[in-house]
C-alpha cells in the first residue's frame, strides 16, 4: 500500500505576532511632569535669603579736641636779703650763729645751705675726709644743714635759706659765689661779711 506523505502542520504560537520596531528609531523615554512650585522653594542658581545682619553700632559722639593751655611763666620773687656785718675772719662765726637762730625759730635743718667764699667750714672739711661720694650724698638726702665752698657753689641744689660767709677776699670767685647764692636761695639770703665790698658786689646786679 503506498505511503501518503503527511502535510506539514503549522503550530501557531500562543502569543500574537511580534511587532518589529522600525530600523533607526529608539523608544522615547517618558518625561516627568513637573509639579507646582511652592513659594518657599528657591530657584536653582540663586541662593536663598541668608540670616539677618545685625544693625551697625551707633556712632559715639567725638569730644571736641582740647587745646593745650599756654604755659604760665612762674612768678618767682627774689629772696629776701639780709646782711650781717662781720669781718672776713669772723664771717664763719656769724654764719654759725645765723644757723642757730634759724633752727631755734623752727626752720628745718634741711632748708639751710651755708656757702663759704674762703676757707672751708670745719664741718665740710670733716665730712670730705670720708670721701666726696659720702659728702655729696648728704647733700642729696637734704635732711640736714649742708656746708659747701665757693668752688662747689654751682653743684649745690636750691634750698629755702642760703647763708653765705664772705670769709676771704671779695674776688671773682666770691662774686660768682654771691651770684649763685642769690639764685639758689628760695626765700631768704643771708650774707655775712664786710658790708662795703659786699654791697658793692650786690649793687652791681649780682
Amino acid at each position: 500500500m503506498p505511503l501518503i506523505p503527511e502535510e506539514p502542520q503549522i503550530h501557531e504560537s500562543a502569543q500574537g505576532p511580534r511587532a518589529t520596531p522600525a530600523t533607526g528609531r529608539t523608544a522615547s523615554t517618558p518625561r516627568p511632569v513637573p509639579g507646582p512650585r511652592t513659594a518657599a522653594m528657591p530657584r536653582p542658581g540663586r541662593p536663598g535669603p541668608g540670616p539677618a545682619r545685625p544693625a551697625p553700632p551707633a556712632q559715639r559722639p567725638h569730644p571736641a579736641p582740647v587745646r593745650p593751655k599756654a604755659a604760665v611763666p612762674e612768678n618767682r620773687s627774689a629772696p629776701q636779703l639780709q646782711l650781717i656785718p662781720a669781718p672776713a675772719d669772723g664771717a664763719l662765726a656769724a654764719a654759725d650763729e645765723a644757723v642757730d637762730l634759724l633752727l631755734d625759730s623752727g626752720r628745718a635743718p634741711g632748708d639751710i645751705l651755708v656757702l663759704t667764699t674762703g676757707e672751708q667750714h670745719p664741718w665740710a672739711t670733716h665730712e670730705l675726709s670720708f670721701g666726696e661720694a659720702a659728702y655729696w650724698a648728704q647733700h642729696e638726702a637734704g635732711d640736714d644743714v649742708f656746708f659747701a665752698g665757693a668752688a662747689a657753689a654751682d653743684r649745690v641744689k636750691p634750698r629755702p635759706v642760703v647763708i653765705i660767709a664772705v670769709n676771704g677776699a671779695v674776688d671773682d670767685a666770691a662774686t660768682r659765689a654771691l651770684a649763685t647764692a642769690r639764685r639758689t636761695a628760695g626765700a631768704l639770703l643771708i650774707v655775712c661779711g664786710d658790708p662795703q665790698p659786699v654791697n658793692a658786689v650786690l649793687g652791681a646786679g649780682v
